[in-house]
């Protein structure tokens, strides 16, 4: 498992730390979280999107220091990277990009996708991808106005979650021509619920991929979460 683990840095690229050549994908998903840890839930919704929006390739990008979440205490960021990296790697079209952690706080949504504008060709379609309760705080958001205006959003459908879309249009006109609502399964998975059975011993083995969870048992996360600053450092690791 280690050896696997150290491989993932050289066998995954990050296109987006970097200017993204013309000749590159034309539409992308990003998928943000704190994927804490990543699950299948997770890989079936970036799968579904890339599949009904026929995305070129869909990053997921590992939150940093999400402003929302400071109560919350997670996984340092580099463990939550590479869980993801180990849940992706064989796979054509979904990557994980460092874009969010490699940068200064705080990091809002707004300027993380301000960001990725920057560095692919303008003629790139970006998609965010965000979850109905997401798209139903959305006039709360950091700089809401902006991601409405520069990239498609796109909620994953959510039968217990009413959209108000009056008010929503109301405090961002225009937001409903920007969305894109995507039909596809709901999983009653989540990773506070993954969080809690993998620290009192219960399995997880059918919720996330199986590296994941090795990687998870190799490293004690979620077992107690006394020392959560125990990483694995890597070469080019930045601290938020």
């Amino acid at each position: 498992m280690h050896e696997e683990a150290e491989q993932i840095e050289t066998e995954t690229r990050d296109d987006l730390s970097q200017p993204m050549a013309e000749e590159g994908p034309r539409r992308i998903g990003i998928f943000g979280g704190t994927f804490d840890p990543i699950h299948i839930g997770h890989l079936i919704l970036a799968e579904e999107a890339w599949f009904q929006l026929k995305l070129d390739r869909v990053y997921l990008v590992p939150a940093g220091d999400p402003p929302h979440k400071r109560e919350q205490r997670l996984a340092p960021v580099e463990h939550r990277i590479r869980m993801a990296q180990l849940a992706t790697r064989d796979s054509d079209y979904i990557r994980v990009s460092r874009v969010d952690a490699d940068r200064p706080g705080p990091h809002y949504t707004a300027d993380m996708v301000r960001l990725v504008r920057q560095r692919v060709d303008a003629q790139v379609e970006l998609y965010f991808l965000m979850g109905m309760d997401s798209l139903r705080d959305l006039p709360n958001w950091h700089e809401a106005r902006w991601l409405v205006d520069n990239c498609h959003l796109v909620a994953l459908s959510r039968h217990d979650v009413v959209i108000d879309w009056p008010y929503l249009n109301q405090a961002l006109p225009g937001i409903q021509e920007r969305v894109i609502i995507l039909d596809m399964p709901e999983l009653e998975i989540a990773s506070n619920t993954i969080r809690q059975r993998f620290r009192i011993g219960q399995p997880v083995r059918y919720q996330v991929p199986r590296l994941v969870e090795e990687y998870m048992r190799e490293h004690n996360l979620y077992r107690t979460m006394t020392n959560p600053e125990r990483l694995l450092v890597t070469g080019n690791s930045k601290q938020a």
